[in-house]
């Protein structure tokens, strides 16, 4: 091997210094945010080759969170759609741009899910007590009841930012679509404010966009779907070079026993009963939260048979993973092996 000469060293340590100078004389950071919000945590990874305001940034997720809850929190009467729920009569009412766009997307997974997926399951939801403390098992009757007050079929898009009950009694529920909506609305803050790389995690739902600074793709983890674990499943490898967001449902954590039976917090809006198949969980993958959110829980009521039909004739990238006995069974849609075919590497 020759020695380079001393000019030659000269000039790489010139070109070097040069790159350092003009890319910011080092490896940009990445920069974190992370708190309360929508009763659960978030956590934000982001960086960028241009300088970046960080407080700007800080004020603006902060700014977006407490937009997003006066909208579609469920759990403060001010809220838009607790107006919404409480104003019990049919005629249209104003509730904003943002809220019909959450019913037009639900709808079209309601149908395409047959009718299990529903925001109007709220009268059940709180009828098993999972909006409380105290979960119980409600009667036949109590069960036929609330069933009368369900359907998105119940729902009327007057307009862009109107809606009508066809039920005065009708009520939404936007949990199983607001987190996902929550991280987008928080990734378009943070593309508004030149950020071109980032993570965006809401309670587990997450979307990200670009890479970290050396190059790396972005790396997350699915837990192990088992109530009694908290250990790693799998390690996914996110996309570099467009925006993916991951979003899963299961059945493992939120349950309640009653008498040597496990009820799952998941409903199925056909029946008002809990889920009895064995997916105890499910991840969507979609270039839209708000989309893989929905889906992630229509499938979940589905079930891995009926779910798998679904997601693979409406182009939905998903993950299943059914529980027998002590065994653990994967299954991926083919629009999973054909959109991410490298997205989860085995451990």
């Amino acid at each position: 091997m020759t020695k380079k000469s001393p000019t030659f060293q000269n000039i790489l340590r010139l070109t070097a210094c040069t790159f350092l100078i003009l890319t910011g004389c080092s490896e940009p950071a990445i920069q974190k945010l992370e708190g309360a919000a929508q009763g659960t945590t978030y956590h934000i990874s982001y960086w960028s080759e241009s300088p970046l305001d960080d407080d700007a940034i800080k004020a603006g997720v902060e700014a977006e969170f407490a937009s997003i809850d006066q909208q579609l929190s469920n759990y403060r009467p001010d809220s838009i759609i607790e107006i919404f729920n409480n104003t019990e009569h049919t005629e249209s009412q104003d509730v904003g741009s943002e809220i019909v766009y959450l019913v037009k997307t639900a709808q079209s997974v309601y149908q395409a899910s047959h009718a299990c997926y529903d925001l109007t399951i709220k009268p059940l939801f709180d009828l098993w007590g999972f909006s409380g403390e105290t979960p119980t098992v409600p009667d036949e009757a109590s069960i036929a009841s609330a069933l009368k007050q369900v359907g998105m079929d119940k729902v009327e898009i007057v307009d862009d930012s109107h809606l009508r009950k066809k039920q005065a009694d009708l009520k939404l529920d936007l949990s199983s679509i607001s987190q996902g909506y929550s991280v987008e609305r928080i990734s378009v803050v943070l593309a508004q404010q030149g950020v071109s790389h980032y993570l965006v995690e809401i309670g587990g739902e997450l979307k990200t966009n670009g890479h970290k600074p050396g190059g790396e793709p972005w790396r997350i983890a699915l837990e192990r779907p088992l109530p009694e674990e908290r250990i790693l499943h799998k390690v996914l490898m996110m996309p570099k070079g467009a925006p993916a967001a991951v979003m899963t449902s299961g059945s493992y954590r939120h349950y309640f026993d009653a008498d040597g039976q496990r009820y799952s917090h998941t409903l199925d809006a056909r029946t008002g009963r809990p889920i009895t198949h064995h997916l105890v969980s499910v991840t969507v993958f979609h270039s839209d939260p708000t989309i893989a959110d929905a889906w992630s829980t229509a499938l979940q009521c589905l079930g891995q048979q009926d779910g798998m039909a679904a997601a693979n004739a409406q182009n939905i990238a998903a993950f299943f993973i059914e529980q027998q006995g002590q065994a653990l069974i994967e299954s991926r849609s083919e629009p999973m092996n054909r959109l991410y075919p490298a997205l989860m590497p085995e451990l």
